[in-house]
């Protein structure tokens, strides 16, 4: 495989070095691996940190700035960081309102954020954590136990980061973050492995002809493989998977994810057969977004997320934002 890096050893020092340079509103610690916005902390806000294995760019380090997380936590690729960085991340953007841990159900980031809460709080933080687990395609993989967390932690940042943007308190932002993961599922499709900088090569093997329904964001495998399929196919399966566990009764919020090897012609192309499936079905769409926004590195392939969306979540959805990966309304 050929790879735009140095060596694999570095490949997220170098990575996060990069993001110093484009993003001067960001405070970047490449040697302890943090991500903070500049302003942190903000006087009466409460702080929103999560993090994860690096490889799902441009989830987390890309979603920290205003109306979003006030920290990152980025570990080795597809590798959980560790509890000293997310306590030095909490103490950086923690006001005395507290902070909130959004953590995506995978076993060795469960276990670190547990560990990284209790010391926070030993140190006198206030500190209170969401589990994003909306993957509907299994019920256990390689990495968790119970469900994954895979796109609805985009909508669960965005929607809890407006609401402290506000200045909603801790409680209030806690609330908000189980009320969106609790009301939304996401499903992925693969058509290409994933090939890690450690490896050189896919990790894992998909023949040509054929497409893995199901998939998680490190490779792990779906429900089932099948011959390729055409956009129109994969939008009714996937969706339907998403529709026969959510069943929303109104609205929802629409996120057509690219898993990072897949061109935007493509997704949009997609997300219109998205949008027929939905329209098929009786569910209308309020908002939508189309891009590589939690992606598997080279993986070629794509993920629906739906989430019941009412007024307050339409309302902190609209709220401006601005990261380097997510930005509108200012």
């Amino acid at each position: 495989m050929k790879m735009l890096i140095n060596v694999p050893e570095t490949v997220v020092a170098d990575a996060l070095r990069g993001m110093a340079a484009a993003h001067p509103e960001l405070t970047v610690d490449v040697e302890n691996r943090v991500v903070v916005r500049r302003d942190a902390p903000v006087a009466g806000k409460v702080g929103i940190v999560s993090g994860g294995g690096s490889g799902h760019e441009p989830l987390h380090g890309g979603f920290v700035g205003p109306g979003m997380l006030s920290a990152a936590c980025p570990g080795e690729v597809f590798t959980s960081p560790v509890p000293d960085q997310m306590v030095r991340a909490a103490a950086a953007v923690d006001s005395g309102a507290g902070v909130l841990f959004i953590v995506k159900n995978y076993t060795g980031d469960v276990l670190n954020f547990d560990m990284a809460a209790e010391l926070a709080e030993d140190e006198g933080i206030q500190i209170a954590k969401v589990l994003v687990n909306d993957d509907v395609a299994v019920t256990d993989s390689l990495f968790t136990a119970g469900r994954r967390g895979t796109g609805a932690t985009l909508f669960v940042e965005k929607l809890a980061g407006a609401a402290a943007e506000e200045g909603a308190s801790l409680e209030r932002v806690e609330a908000i973050a189980r009320h969106v993961n609790e009301n939304a599922r996401s499903f992925g499709v693969a058509l290409t492995a994933v090939s890690t900088p450690s490896k050189g090569s896919p990790t894992f093997d998909l023949p040509e002809g054929e497409l893995e329904l199901g998939i998680g964001i490190h490779g792990e495998p779906g429900r089932e493989r099948r011959a390729m399929m055409t956009s129109r196919e994969i939008a009714d399966f996937a969706v339907d998977a998403v529709l026969d566990d959510l069943r929303p009764s109104g609205p929802v919020l629409a996120l057509v994810n690219g898993m990072g090897g897949t061109p935007l012609l493509e997704l949009y192309g997609f997300n219109a057969e998205v949008h027929r499936v939905l329209g098929e079905r009786g569910v209308p769409v309020a908002r939508t977004l189309v891009g590589n926004y939690v992606t598997s590195l080279d993986m070629a392939g794509c993920s629906v997320t739906l989430c019941q969306a009412d007024e307050e979540l339409l309302r902190l959805w609209d709220a401006p934002v601005e990261t380097a990966g997510l930005r509108w309304g200012r």
